[in-house]
């Protein structure tokens, strides 16, 4: 509980047996997570039993991808706050504190893995991957004329409930895009929020998704499409809208 709120935290699990409980074990720790849903999103044998030793709502979503097990743990979360983090021991459970003291003001809270003394050794947040990540976001801050970006793909964010449900019927990736739609969305619907820097540490296991340069570079070039995909579609909505008002007031002063 949080200032009379209930607060929840969503995490996801696919690679990260060895490493959930003791994430889990850590919000708990903090004494402000009343709850945390884990969504087993297909996850490795033995994920099912690490995450049934500990306090967490273990539900499952069948459709793989880091965006729909996502979106059911959004959907099963019943905090007025819902946090939503991963599973692999990347980032500290502590830093819930620095989320939910902006969470009182903004609406959003994103996390920001670029600050480099937060950075540890060893993580998959190196110099070309964090180059990328704040140009995209940097991209996206100017394409909506939003506040500071700086980091496109943290999953590390707070919603509060009344913002999940207007977006819930928006979404459109299911995939690891999804961290980033969030933020378009947010961007570009002018809803509040601050960008917050998290600690970022080496990840327990192999990620399915950034494991190698390669891999970080296509990664990069499909979220670059994206981004400027969802700029075009939102551009020709504000257009249609403005027809439509037009119209309208025509028809009225005829």
């Amino acid at each position: 509980m949080w200032h009379n709120k209930k607060v929840s935290v969503v995490l996801t699990s696919y690679n990260e047996k060895d490493s959930i409980r003791e994430t889990i074990d850590g919000f708990f720790k903090t004494g402000v997570v009343d709850e945390v849903v884990v969504v087993d999103n297909n996850a490795e044998p033995g994920s099912i039993e690490e995450v049934r030793k500990t306090r967490a709502r273990l539900v499952f979503e069948k459709k793989q991808g880091h965006g729909h097990a996502l979106q059911k743990g959004m959907r099963e979360a019943a905090g007025d706050y819902v946090i939503l983090c991963e599973g692999d021991g990347t980032f500290n459970p502590a830093d819930v504190y620095k989320f939910l003291s902006y969470g009182d003001e903004f609406p959003v809270v994103l996390g920001t893995r670029t600050n480099t003394s937060l950075i540890d050794p060893g993580t998959g947040m190196f110099y070309l991957r964090r180059i990328a990540d704040v140009l995209e976001a940097k991209l996206i801050e100017y394409l909506f004329w939003t506040d500071t970006l700086t980091d496109v793909g943290c999953t590390y964010k707070l919603l509060r409930r009344e913002v999940i449900k207007n977006l819930e019927p928006k979404w459109i990736k299911g995939d690891s895009h999804f961290v980033t739609e969030i933020t378009l969305h947010v961007a570009s619907r002018n809803i509040p929020f601050v960008e917050i820097p998290v600690a970022f540490r080496k990840r327990t296991g192999k990620s399915a998704v950034t494991g190698k340069f390669s891999d970080v570079a296509k990664w990069g070039v499909k979220l670059l499409v994206f981004i400027l995909v969802f700029w075009v579609k939102m551009l020709l909505e504000k257009i249609g809208r403005k027809k439509n008002y037009d119209c309208k007031f025509k028809l009225q002063n005829l």
